[in-house]
């Protein structure tokens, strides 16, 4: 048990860690067009990512699934311009949307997946029982996101009712600024594929 505690502990970790902060900038994003009341959609659109990044590492962690991590850490902010982009090109939710949020969702999960794999691995080493610890990874990375994502719902509440800001607006400006810093991730990390 002291194992689990600890891989769910380095998850929960690794999710929060700013150095990190491109995960935290797709969970922010992913999240920021909603409200506090819509907790339960959110909830479900982050465990489908959660899914999908669960899905890829255990593959990656496996061998079974190998990819360059260079580009693999280009596609990531990728994910965060796209979602951006869905998020500034609509006004309202409709259901139809949520419903392929929640399959983009799972899809660019297998992607983040692919970039928290060699740092599971790097951790994992040769031990027996990776199945409990890449579980207990992967609801540390859980936690972690549920954390980020009450604190993103908790602040557009708080701006909202205090400022009198529209929901839109505070969506739409939150996704433009977080397009922004991840459009200059993609040109970063795009030239270092190309330096490569």
């Amino acid at each position: 048990m002291p194992d689990f505690s600890l891989y769910f502990q380095l998850g929960l970790q690794h999710i929060c860690d700013w150095k990190g902060y491109d995960h935290i900038l797709f969970v922010t994003v992913l999240c920021g067009v909603y409200q506090l009341q819509d907790w339960k959609k959110v909830l479900v659109l982050v465990t489908a990512f959660t899914i999908g990044h669960s899905i890829t590492l255990a593959l990656s962690v496996f061998n079974i699934v190998r990819i360059n991590t260079s580009l693999i850490e280009f596609l990531i902010p990728v994910t965060i311009v796209l979602t951006a982009l869905n998020n500034i090109g609509k006004r309202s939710i409709p259901q139809k949307t949520i419903n392929l949020t929640y399959f983009f969702a799972l899809f660019f999960g297998l992607i983040h997946g692919l970039g928290f794999s060699s740092y599971l691995k790097s951790l994992l080493g040769r031990d027996s029982d990776i199945v409990s610890q890449l579980f207990a990874f992967n609801l540390g990375l859980e936690c972690g996101q549920i954390l980020i994502v009450i604190s993103v719902l908790l602040l557009g509440f708080l701006l909202i009712r205090a400022f009198k800001i529209k929901p839109h607006n505070w969506g739409f400006f939150l996704s433009s600024a977080i397009f922004g810093i991840a459009m200059m991730m993609c040109i970063d990390r795009f030239q270092q594929i190309i330096i490569k």
